[in-house]
């Protein structure tokens, strides 16, 4: 019997995929590498696989047809907006992910982005340079512990930041999708609610249907003056146009992102010239501990599969035969 084939679709520029591959191999596979977010090299080069490892490739219904022998796919992330989970659960795939494996990373980071929006960092780091040594903003930094902040998703990232936020904010609220939690420190307060009293948003929700696009120019407009939104969740989450226009109003005194709906942007979108907007290259999830571990993970989960006949952090439901 020959060896089943694990086909890597993509990764960051930044990942090995070595140890990963190691371990695949170790448990009896071929492994092979793509290279590609390409649905028609992504197809050539694993017709025969029965484990697809995923970057940030898109997998929908039509590039799954040309997979007959697929069994699993593994997501590099705790996210899968970029796969039809549904499409593959009717044919019988697997979908597993890293799981929650960086969320004090990402949380820190959002919470770091806060503290350096509140304290006007993009502003002050061009003294000496974009304006003289002494100059100021038209707005001092408000005092944080004078400050409400609000939370849209309550996950395991949107509880870490809640614990940076309670210990220091006036208020902290939040509404979670998924039905009531309890948060020590936070206030579950409606949607609106939350729109309408946060000096600062901090969004950690997954992407779907429901929340593509919920960040408009209506959401920004029902929001107190001079508020900030942190996004670290995914970019289509927010409507980076009209988040521009309401920054350049006065509506938005700034905004910090992580995360866009093209990646990488383009060096001349108007997002990374801004000056109120801080912008980091979706690295929110990124630690030496991060580094070597999701790697591990997402093989992992195919390892579990080949195993157990399930894998591990499976997010579908796949009738298995008996």
């Amino acid at each position: 019997m020959s060896a089943p084939l694990a086909v890597y679709t993509d990764l960051d520029d930044g990942d090995d995929p070595t140890p990963g591959m190691e371990l695949l191999r170790a448990n009896g596979f071929e492994v092979a590498y793509a290279q590609s977010r390409d649905p028609d090299e992504i197809a050539a080069a694993a017709r025969d696989a029965e484990a697809l490892l995923v970057g940030y490739a898109p997998v929908d219904d039509a590039l799954l047809e040309r997979l007959p022998k697929l069994r699993i796919i593994s997501l590099l992330s705790n996210g899968s907006d970029n796969v039809d989970v549904e499409a593959a659960s009717h044919r019988g795939i697997w979908v597993a992910t890293v799981g929650p494996v960086a969320s004090e990373e990402v949380a820190t980071h959002a919470w770091a982005l806060t503290l350096a929006l509140i304290r006007r960092l993009p502003y002050f780091m061009g003294s000496g340079v974009a304006h003289p040594w002494d100059a100021r903003p038209a707005q001092s930094p408000r005092r944080l512990s004078e400050l409400t902040v609000g939370i849209l998703g309550l996950g395991s990232i949107g509880r870490r930041y809640a614990e940076f936020a309670s210990a220091a904010a006036r208020r902290v609220v939040a509404v979670e999708r998924r039905g009531a939690v309890t948060v020590p420190g936070v206030d579950m307060v409606p949607y609106p609610e939350v729109l309408a009293v946060s000096d600062v948003l901090g969004v950690f929700l997954p992407l779907t249907d429901d929340t593509r696009g919920l960040l408009d120019a209506a959401a920004y407009a029902r929001m107190p003056c001079g508020a900030h939104v942190v996004n670290v969740s995914r970019g289509a989450v927010v409507d980076a146009e009209a988040l521009l226009a309401a920054v350049d109003s006065g509506q938005l005194a700034g905004a910090a992102l992580d995360v866009f709906v093209q990646e990488p942007l383009p060096a001349s979108h108007p997002l990374l010239s801004h000056p109120r907007v801080i912008t980091t290259p979706h690295i929110g999830f990124l630690s030496d501990a991060t580094d070597a571990e999701y790697v591990r993970r997402q093989a992992d989960a195919v390892v579990s599969w080949h195993l157990n006949g399930r894998p591990n952090r499976a997010i579908n439901r796949v009738a298995v035969p008996s």
